[in-house]
């Protein structure tokens, strides 16, 4: 077959130009935005969860980094918009052109999305005073750096959700290594030598992220074979040399900072390397900017499918047992967090185990399944049968917000975390450790984990998704897809934590009370199912009849369905979480007998009455001063 490299609309070179660079100074000024937050609130010490003298000198980096960010993304809006359309510069510089590309058009949707958050980057930049406000800043930087990844070229690819996942990890892993390296070769020596030995561990599983990523999408978005002489595919080659060789150098530092216990790291040798890391860096950055603004090759005919062109991949036959547990089809972004999540527990482990502690078998294996029953529900057969029929995607519903959070909260990952993270690096640092002990503590946890507010996200979230317009327009593309699977997970991870958490718990409520947010779960989930069941008019906003399946065509029969077994699988895991509740509070009964009675035997043994005993008798007196009138 014959392939062809098929452009965006031209507006002439000059604007194809002008956006192509536009992307490189964005994507460069937002990586810069990173390193400096990841410096400032992680890599650097803090002062009791304050930023240190050198954390708030790199503030005005995040600042004019932003401001150069923000100035990059207005200028990629207008100069997308001109390569959309076909015209010049000055004919789409026109506000209800533009007001219309950034309100109803995806594309634009993200993009404006990005500017608005890089001028809350340049607002909140001279604010940072603490550790947890940067991490905050990072993470939601983090998230409009990878939001227009999600209308890339990668998404009229046939493996969307591998290709646009690959990508999106790609992003993120390659924001934290180019930004960690350009934080890194801003710093004083003093400074540098404090973060390096951080961010070498951090840039190993990032460097790691990059390359399989990175050939993961390249592989799903070209065919080598037949379209080996592109100019797109060779481009992608010389972006792997590059990351071999940033490879390379990656693997000389950490060669030279072996001696940095005994003060025997060549800094001299180590600024160089940086410094040419940091150049084939940016070289490599305004390589894949040429790759985000061309199409990959792709084939000169093509068929229109309408699931695929909805759903992301092809129609799957109708279902039966085989296809439902044996077929597959990758998310990556999910897979991507999902492998981290597990490694980061698998690690914490190791660090017990060769620290002479143990840790619970049970609690690995409990962890692990809700692992696997989130991959299953997201990529696994569930998952894939989810994007086709109501009833299928609610049970991959039950599985991602009822079933596979059991596990993950039995896990205890937090007990895990504050077992394993490092401590602070001096004794005025919080470091990660206290910083997650912070976090729970906070006021905002506070409110998170009251019971009241659990149920509410947990159950009152089901009527906003499925009762509005929200569902139909989330099942319409793949970050709204992923989102509302991420939500189903943290809802219900919250929901059980709150209620079975084995991991500390700042305010644990009583047994009776969870008792009776139990019962009101069950109450409302079967309210929510009925309703379900007896609704008259689909809920998708026409999103399933869009695919033409040609298996199970009664879609409103297939709603009801749904209900019925969202009904079915949601009150067995809420009644295994009451009897789990009545247990632990039986064995907090019992354990707290057995602390009574060792306090009254010890003090027995040293003649005093234990305060159980001194609360009687005062109260003895008390109704002896009542009846005699003393």
């Amino acid at each position: 077959m014959m392939y062809m490299a098929v452009p965006l609309p031209a507006a002439g070179p000059l604007v194809s130009a002008l956006a192509t660079m536009s992307k490189f100074l964005g994507i460069t000024a937002s990586i810069a935005v990173v390193g400096a937050l990841l410096a400032a609130g992680f890599l650097l010490e803090d002062e009791h969860g304050k930023l240190s003298p050198t954390g708030l000198r790199i503030r005005p980096v995040i600042l004019w980094a932003g401001v150069i960010w923000v100035i990059s993304a207005a200028a990629n809006i207008l100069f997308t918009l001109a390569n959309i359309l076909g015209e010049s510069f000055g004919a789409v510089f026109n506000g209800n052109t533009i007001r219309s590309f950034i309100t109803q058009i995806t594309l634009g949707q993200y993009l404006f999305f990005q500017f608005l958050i890089a001028v809350l980057v340049i607002t909140l930049a001279p604010r940072l005073r603490r550790v947890g406000g940067a991490i905050l800043l990072l993470i939601v930087t983090m998230i409009a750096i990878i939001a227009p990844v999600f209308q890339s070229h990668s998404a009229s690819s046939g493996s969307h959700a591998l290709a646009i996942g690959s990508l999106g990890i790609h992003v993120i892993a390659l924001s934290l290594w180019i930004g960690g390296v350009f934080a890194l070769a801003l710093l004083d020596p003093a400074d540098r030598a404090i973060a390096t030995p951080r961010f070498s561990q951090l840039a190993l599983w990032a460097a790691i992220a990059v390359v399989a990523s990175g050939a993961i999408n390249a592989w799903t978005r070209l065919n080598f074979s037949a379209a080996w002489h592109s100019g797109y595919a060779l481009v992608v080659i010389v972006k792997i040399v590059l990351t071999v060789t940033l490879i390379f150098i990656a693997y000389q530092h950490r060669r030279n900072l072996v001696g940095i216990k005994t003060n025997a790291v060549n800094w001299s040798k180590f600024t160089q390397l940086i410094f040419i890391e940091l150049s084939i860096m940016i070289v490599a950055l305004a390589l894949g900017a040429w790759l985000s603004s061309n199409r990959p090759p792709a084939p000169d005919t093509a068929t229109f499918n309408a699931a695929i062109s909805v759903a992301g991949l092809p129609m799957p036959d109708a279902p039966n047992l085989s296809r439902i547990f044996f077929s597959y089809n990758p998310d990556a972004l999910f897979i991507g967090f999902l492998i981290l999540s597990m490694a980061l527990y698998v690690r914490g482990v190791l660090v017990l185990t060769r620290r002479g502690d143990k840790w619970p078998v049970g609690r690995t294996i409990a962890f692990a399944c809700g692992i696997g029953a989130i991959d299953f529900a997201t990529s696994g057969g569930i998952g894939v049968y989810a994007h086709f029929a109501f009833s299928y995607h609610m049970i991959a519903h039950m599985i991602l917000g009822m079933i596979a959070p059991i596990g993950i909260v039995l896990g205890a990952p937090i007990t895990l975390a504050l077992r394993t993270l490092p401590q602070g690096r001096t004794e005025n640092e919080r470091g990660v450790r206290g910083t997650l002990v912070a976090a729970l503590h906070s006021r905002m946890a506070g409110i998170w984990i009251n019971p009241v507010v659990a149920l509410l996200i947990f159950d009152g979230s089901l009527f906003v998704l499925y009762f509005t317009s929200l569902f139909g327009g989330m099942m319409q593309s793949h970050i709204g897809h992923f989102v509302m699977s991420l939500h189903f997970v943290l809802a219900g991870v919250l929901f059980f934590y709150v209620i079975i958490g084995i991991d500390p718990n700042p305010k644990r409520v009583p047994h009776l009370a969870r008792i009776v947010v139990l019962f009101a779960a069950m109450s409302i989930h079967a309210f929510f199912s009925v309703a379900l069941m007896s609704s008259g008019t689909l809920l998708d906003g026409g999103y399933f009849a869009q695919l033409h399946r040609p298996w199970s065509i009664d879609l409103l029969a297939d709603q009801r369905l749904g209900g019925a077994i969202g009904w079915a699988m949601g009150e067995i895991p809420i009644l295994l979480a009451l009897i789990a509740t009545f247990i632990q509070w039986v064995r907090d009964d019992s354990r707290e007998a057995r602390r009574i009675d060792r306090n009254t035997e010890r003090f027995a043994a040293m003649g005093q009455p234990d305060e159980l005993a001194k609360y009687n008798t005062y109260l003895a007196n008390l109704s002896r001063k009542d009846q005699y009138g003393e």
